[in-house]
């Protein structure tokens, strides 16, 4: 291999213009850190662009670029399960190292992705396809490789950061929220996969296997989005000490003390105190806080999307690699001694630990009971959470909306979920009980 190392970008949207104006803008300091010349050879794109470099090669048919003998590393940013799966597995194939921000595909088909890799003794580098700019997949699989981590839980879509963050902060409702989040561009045209959880839940499969040496299992992912969330919640969440944010959690349950043996992974919104670390990460930016022993509760937190913050995170992982086709050159042996496991683990050593169902999910909640204000009402609904086992940390009850109607909250302690579950459906058929109980889960993140 000569000293340059060549690079292809397959998509030149945010991210890929992102990542050659970063290249341009820090070329020295790249080559100084990595002693080589990073060069783009060619780029993925489906029309001609006339602000790209002459010298680089301009190509519509992705496949040829994922096997031309004058690229090293693919640099994946066109999205997509499909198409963007057939050039990830050609540029394997040909013995190409690659680089994506395309979490989507790798919560889906990663567990194929990785073992083909493998079997042909090139990476896949995907720090982008997690917050960002913040390095959490470095941190996780190398950091924090000799520490077990029990839970994670993360603020991974900044979408539903800035919406929850503008609701709270200056009482507007949430669909008011979402329209600017478009307009800005926070937010796609069909906020779907952002506003449902979709999103988060592939992040979230990523770092669950990272941090319990799991397969990748996207399909059993809890997923509930913020659609549902109103003023009147976020409101009353304040009053009592709270916060709502629409987090992702992987959580280890080692002991059947507290519910089934296993592993959450859920999304959804969630009361935190106002104290925690996570809850003043506001707007766009994303956090994640692992818990992991002997290390206890860090904090990571960033810029989450954008050309800057993904493109660094690209290249951080282009560095990596150039590292190891240093070591390569160096001592002439195969690249697999050379690099952290994709999914941290040895992937012999990857466990089949159960997923727990969402009815064995172990949280605490919140509760908005609508009733007839009327004597032994609050006495009906107690009695129910009693006998399921629920214990109730603290009830609430505010002033009528209707006539003669009053809105009812209650915080838990943890409960199993199909505990909770039973319980209001009881409650719900109270004669006293004028519509559906209203349910937040809640997690004191300790």
């Amino acid at each position: 291999m000569s000293n340059s190392i060549k690079l292809a970008i397959l998509g030149l949207g945010t991210v890929g213009t992102g990542v050659i104006n970063l290249i341009n803008d820090n070329l020295n300091e790249l080559k100084r850190r990595s002693g080589r010349d990073i060069i783009i050879t060619e780029v993925g794109t489906r029309r001609q662009r006339d602000d790209i470099d002459t010298n680089i090669m301009q190509n519509s048919d992705l496949m040829a670029i994922a096997a031309s003998d004058n690229v090293d590393i693919v640099i994946e940013v066109i999205g997509g399960t499909t198409l963007a799966k057939d050039v990830i597995m050609q540029a394997i194939k040909n013995g190409k190292h690659v680089v994506t921000a395309n979490k989507a595909l790798l919560a889906e088909h990663g567990n194929e992705i990785f073992a083909f890799a493998e079997e042909n003794n090139v990476h896949v580098a995907y720090e982008a396809a997690v917050a960002g700019g913040i390095p959490i997949i470095k941190v996780m699989r190398e950091a924090l490789a000799a520490n077990k981590i029990d839970w994670l839980a993360g603020i991974i879509n900044g979408t539903g950061n800035f919406i929850m963050t503008e609701m709270r902060d200056k009482g507007r409702p949430f669909a008011d929220v979402l329209s600017e989040a478009q307009e800005l561009g926070y937010a796609e045209a069909d906020p779907t996969f952002d506003v449902e959880g979709i999103d988060a839940a592939h992040k979230l499969a990523l770092l669950a296997s990272i941090a319990f040496g799991i397969p990748l299992q996207f399909d059993k992912v809890y997923c509930e989005g913020i659609t549902d969330i109103t003023l009147q919640d976020v409101n009353y969440a304040e009053e009592l000490g709270y916060r709502i944010k629409h987090l992702g959690f992987a959580v280890r349950r080692d002991s059947k003390n507290d519910g089934d043996a296993g592993v959450e992974l859920r999304v959804h919104p969630t009361l935190i105190p106002q104290d925690a670390l996570l809850a003043n990460v506001n707007g766009v930016k994303n956090a994640v806080l692992v818990n992991s022993h002997p290390l206890g509760q860090t904090l990571y937190c960033g810029d989450g999307a954008g050309a800057g913050a993904t493109a660094s995170a690209v290249m951080a992982d282009v560095m990596d690699l150039v590292r190891v086709l240093g070591s390569k050159d160096r001592d002439d042996q195969s690249n697999a001694g050379h690099h952290v496991p994709h999914l941290a683990f040895i992937p012999d050593q990857l466990s089949d630990t159960p997923i727990l169902r969402a009815d064995q999910m172990v949280t605490g909640y919140y509760l908005r009971v609508h009733a007839y204000d009327s004597p032994g009402v609050l006495a009906d609904i107690t009695r129910i959470l009693s006998d399921a086992g629920i214990n109730i940390d603290a009830i609430l009850q505010k002033p009528a909306h209707k006539v003669g109607q009053v809105p009812v909250i209650i915080l838990t302690l943890p409960v199993v979920e199909s505990q909770m579950n039973l319980a209001i459906e009881k409650i719900e058929k109270l004669e006293t009980i004028t519509d559906k109980v209203v349910r937040i889960r809640l997690d004191e993140l300790a």
